[in-house]
């Protein structure tokens, strides 16, 4: 195949080939294990460089600061704060200059990450320069590159921002699926030295949101992977799937400005009616579901408040395209909006409900 043959070693021709590779699946289906020999294969038999981000061992620290607790929200802004991370790194490979800290940053973070790239031979520190600077090694520079990123993306909106990057940079785009059974990851779970509550891979399990390629255009290079059981056939898939990943990578279309305008209007009437009658049965159902908690009535009524200002913003976001929430440059389906909401909402009652007592 010349897509493979392009795609290997550091001989090939033209503009160097870059992708993002989005690992999903409970906690404890495989994927670390799936993203460590992946990273191995493809630098011993492809030649490429390839850096795995697992998020659990980049972010764990960041979460407290001081006094502060780990909430959702505190967890949702640093994932963005470390999606910002890949975007400085991928322009520094880009654009071949040396990667330079963020202004803004997590410092806690931001050594992690690094640490992360250095460990990897990907970067190393600038000689007689400021310690947060750093220059590209000659294996990430000169050789095709994919970033593996390890987390469980259970909602699609998470995995949506990562594909929004690698369009912005016109990078390769991948998602691979761990489906592994709910019992079986309880028990793996059960056997780390620092286990995940039962609760919280329960509830993960309902809310987990597999790649719909059928259904959304921009999933379409996914795989799913039957955990515990990675056969040789699923390592020539997964192998495969990046190869059409790195050749093909996301095309980036500048805006027309009035066409967007006009299919933004269209779409937000098609939408807005449906949008308003889903968004709230959720936010009654919520309200049950609170009430059931035996959530304090003074927080029940700050609950109430916040959901329904939520809605409110989701629908204005549709119809105004204000993209306060919405990250989608057009929104095409009710089902985009529901994830996004459902994501914001859970942030919201998670605060409420761990008042109760």
């Amino acid at each position: 195949m010349k897509a493979a043959e392009d795609a290997t070693g550091t001989g090939s021709e033209g503009p160097q080939k870059r992708g993002l590779c989005v690992l999903c699946g409970l906690p404890a289906a495989g994927k670390s294990t799936l993203a460590h020999a992946l990273r191995h294969r493809l630098r011993q038999q492809r030649g490429w460089a390839v850096g795995v981000v697992a998020y659990d061992d980049v972010m764990p620290d960041a979460f407290l600061d001081g006094a502060n607790e780990r909430t959702p929200s505190c967890w949702k802004l640093l994932r963005q704060e470390l999606l910002k991370y890949l975007e400085y790194f991928l322009m520094a490979v880009i654009n071949g200059c040396q990667m330079s800290a963020p202004p803004k940053r997590t410092e806690a973070m931001w050594e992690s990450f690094t640490t992360c790239l250095k460990d990897q031979d990907l970067i190393f520190p600038a000689a007689h320069e400021a310690q947060s600077c750093y220059l590209l090694t000659k294996t990430a520079a000169s050789r095709p590159l994919f970033l593996v990123l390890d987390d469980n993306f259970y909602y699609q909106s998470m995995r949506y921002e990562v594909y929004q990057l690698a369009r912005k940079y016109s990078l390769g785009f991948c998602q691979i699926f761990l489906d592994c059974p709910l019992e079986t990851c309880l028990q793996r779970n059960g056997q780390r030295p620092q286990a995940l509550p039962d609760e919280t891979i329960y509830l993960m399990g309902k809310k987990i949101e597999k790649p719909n390629p059928e259904k959304n255009a921009w999933e379409q290079n996914s795989l799913t992977i039957q955990s515990p059981a990675c056969s040789s056939e699923a390592s020539l898939e997964v192998t495969d799937l990046l190869l059409i990943a790195l050749e093909n990578p996301v095309k980036y279309v500048e805006d027309n400005m009035e066409q967007k305008e006009t299919d933004r209007i269209i779409c937000s009437t098609n939408i807005l009616h449906k949008a308003d009658q889903t968004l709230r049965r959720i936010v009654s159902q919520t309200m049950k579901e609170a009430k059931d908690e035996q959530v304090l009535p003074y927080n029940l009524k700050l609950l109430a408040e916040e959901l329904n200002k939520l809605k409110a913003d989701f629908l204005e976001d549709i119809k105004e395209g204000n993209k306060n929430y919405l990250c989608f440059q057009q929104t095409t389906d009710i089902s985009d909006v529901i994830s996004f909401f459902l994501y914001e909402k859970d942030n919201i009652v998670q605060k409420y409900f761990s008042k109760r007592h």
